[in-house]
């Protein structure tokens, strides 16, 4: 596709001409028309939707651009001028086909870019090029991010279906620069990580060697080799597993394979035919694929890498068959749009979990953290006016708490130092990079020293997520004081204030000195952040 054609788009979506008539029909429901557009590695994508009052997302139209970003970043960390302004231009083309849905805001548009440009070393420049041009805030995701929505967008289809609903799923998504793995059970999210293992980057590996066809495929199947091995830790396959595979590729895939497929509903794809589709695939090279399937040229580039990826995970299970799903990461967006970015209590179970799951791997002391993690939540829910932080920031809270002393399994000297460390080199489901920083500096300000100017991790942060940081850092103290016993016999608590003193009361305890001592020692940073001095008492 030649630099000044126009976007590719779906089959069947509204036109100029119908779309007065969706506007009359549905004015009553008042749909709020967005967008979201994804920034890949191999092209860029835009899914266009409006979302009812109800919380229904209903898709109108899909756009699709070649732009193999992912080549230069892969190989120079850098994207090139002529690759930022080929973007540019492509979003000044959505734009147009956007203002004819009258999305005119950019607060109706959300923008993501994943690898190619979250590794690119002038991202910066990238998205201030962007931005200048457009209005458009580019939001580099991290692959915790990608795999929350990932969920969000997959987790209907599973829980629709019998079989996945009830039993142990790994969903894969082979993408250009990265794999990325959830493991789901019933629901729950056991496990997921994300490997540095895409179709574009081991493209990239194997045109280095300069080698002949057989060899080639030898140095692909060495590459998916290595995640292999770490999917038989993370998955742990004591059970029956499915395969539910996600991508552009693989749909690709099942769509020859499947020629009645039309979407929606999970397909069902025999290993064997996928394997036999796998190898014809790659004694072809680009211009055959295109022909013969009828695929783009970014699609020929990229089916042969993540098909063998698909079918070699598939066969190291021993599975006879995968599931494929026609959901991508537009969809989730879409969802999260639909939400406002709120965590539902589902997905904040869901993190919890993950964080719970990370405190037994390092043999944490799960009763006095889920006694410290109730107490946190309580104090966080009594003392809204004064933090006036939202949902989002308890949860935070709620896992800092759960894994403050996770660093004990190290040394119990400095175990608050310690606890940083891990949770900032850990994945937990849900979390962002950032939202991990935040939870790993909650958990490491528990004690002892507060916040400084020296300290790098804290300083790294802007001021507002400082601000926030400190505020619940603040609040933990508090909680971690009223666990001192480590008994949990404090469970409920009441908080009043009396003038420039908080007063936390105890019901049902006779005696709380040793608690008072710990809050004494404990309460300065809360009364620095928050102005006020904290009393415990027993109540009556």
């Amino acid at each position: 596709m030649s630099e000044t054609s126009k976007p590719k788009r779906n089959v069947g979506g509204p036109t100029n001409r119908d779309q007065p008539n969706r506007i009359s029909t549905e004015t009553q429901a008042a749909p709020r028309p967005v967008a979201v557009i994804d920034i890949g590695a191999s092209a860029i994508r835009m899914a266009i939707a409006e979302i009812h009052p109800s919380g229904e997302v209903r898709k109108l139209d899909q756009l699709i651009q070649p732009v193999p970003l992912g080549k230069e970043t892969f190989e120079t960390r850098r994207l090139s001028r002529r690759s930022i302004e080929r973007v540019v231009q492509v979003l000044k083309q959505y734009q147009r086909i956007l203002l004819e849905y009258g999305i005119d805001q950019p607060s109706s548009v959300r923008v993501v870019a994943t690898s190619a440009v979250r590794e690119a070393a002038n991202r910066l420049a990238f998205a201030d090029r962007v931005y200048m041009v457009t209005g458009l805030h580019v939001e580099p995701i991290d692959e915790a991010e990608v795999n929350r929505i990932t969920y969000m967008g997959i987790t209907p289809q599973l829980l629709a279906d019998e079989v996945l609903s009830n039993g142990k799923a790994m969903v894969l998504e082979v993408g250009g620069g990265s794999t990325e793995v959830l493991v789901v059970r019933s629901g729950n999210v056991l496990a997921s990580h994300s490997y540095r293992l895409g179709s574009i980057r081991m493209l990239q590996s194997v045109d280095l060697a300069r080698a002949g066809a057989k060899r080639r495929r030898a140095l692909l199947e060495n590459h998916i080799n290595r995640m292999l091995t770490q999917l038989n830790e993370l998955v742990k396959s004591e059970s029956q597993l499915n395969l539910v595979a996600v991508g552009g590729d693989i749909r690709l895939a099942t769509r020859l394979l499947e020629s009645e497929w039309q979407g929606g509903d999970l397909a069902n794809v025999s290993v064997e035919r996928l394997c036999s589709l796998t190898d014809e695939v790659l004694t072809m090279d680009e211009e055959e694929i295109v022909k013969r399937y009828d695929a783009t040229f970014i699609e020929a580039q990229t089916l042969g890498p993540a098909l063998l990826a698909y079918s070699a995970v598939a066969k190291h299970f021993s599975l006879e068959s995968v599931y494929v799903s026609d959901t991508n990461m537009r969809d989730g967006l879409l969802k999260d749009m639909a939400a406002a970015g709120r965590w539902t209590a589902e997905f904040r179970n869901q993190i919890i979990r993950s964080a719970l799951s990370l405190g037994r791997r390092f043999h944490f002391d799960e009763m006095h953290a889920r006694s410290v993690a109730e107490l946190s939540r309580k104090l966080y829910d009594q003392l809204r006016p004064q933090h006036r932080l939202d949902n989002r920031h308890e949860v935070i809270l709620y896992v800092a708490a759960l894994l403050h002393e996770i660093g004990m399994q190290i040394n119990i000297r400095g175990h608050h130092k310690h606890s940083l460390y891990i949770i900032r080199h850990s994945e937990l489901f849900g979390l962002s990079q950032a939202e991990l920083m935040e939870v790993a500096l909650v958990a490491r300000y528990y004690r002892r020293a507060t916040p400084q100017p020296t300290h790098a991790e804290y300083m790294s942060m802007g001021r507002e997520h400082r601000v926030v940081v400190s505020k619940l850092a603040a609040i933990l103290r508090l909680a971690a004081a009223l666990d001192d016993t480590r008994t949990s016999r404090i469970r409920e608590i009441e908080c009043k204030l009396e003038g420039t003193r908080l007063i936390i009361e105890i019901p049902g305890v006779s005696d709380v000195s040793m608690e008072q001592i710990a809050m004494k020692q404990q309460a300065g940073l809360f009364r620095d952040v928050f102005g006020l001095s904290v009393l415990l008492r027993v109540s009556g």
